[in-house]
């Protein structure tokens, strides 16, 4: 695939499966060896982990909405910052409803390999994120 068009398969996932809620896709758009890598010290998860944690943000943030700031193609590669925005409506890493509002970056590096994503790294600032839903972070 040409870098447009790896830049067009991650402009669709955006759309398909945040804006759309549309986690079908996901199935269509993961390889089956696909690897989500969230932090450096943390074993990659598989398509089925990542299908879930889609739906939990999904879940707890009914109208989440993302838009792309930034898209750059390279090669098999894709990076992106989007920003995410939507209201806190259901449990999220543990703490319950508080129908605050969010507004998140996030920044992603995507590897595409016959036209579905096999790598993936980065994400959104959760830090941020946990602290706009009231949740109490420590430096221990």
């Amino acid at each position: 695939m040409t870098a447009e068009e790896n830049k067009a398969l991650v402009r669709r996932y955006i759309e398909e499966v945040w804006n759309r809620r549309n986690l079908g896709f996901v199935e269509e758009v993961l390889s089956p060896a696909y690897r989500r890598y969230l932090t450096p010290g943390a074993p990659p998860i598989d398509p089925q982990a990542q299908k879930t944690r889609l739906t939990g943000f999904l879940e707890a943030f009914p109208d989440i909405h993302l838009t792309i700031e930034d898209l750059f193609a390279e090669g098999d590669r894709v990076a992106l910052r989007v920003t995410f925005r939507g209201t806190h409506r259901g449990t999220f890493q543990g703490i319950p409803p508080t129908g605050n509002s969010i507004l998140v970056s996030g920044l992603d590096i995507i590897r595409i390999e016959d036209g579905k994503f096999a790598e993936h790294w980065g994400g959104p600032d959760l830090l941020s994120w946990l602290q706009q839903v009231g949740a109490v972070v420590s430096a221990k």
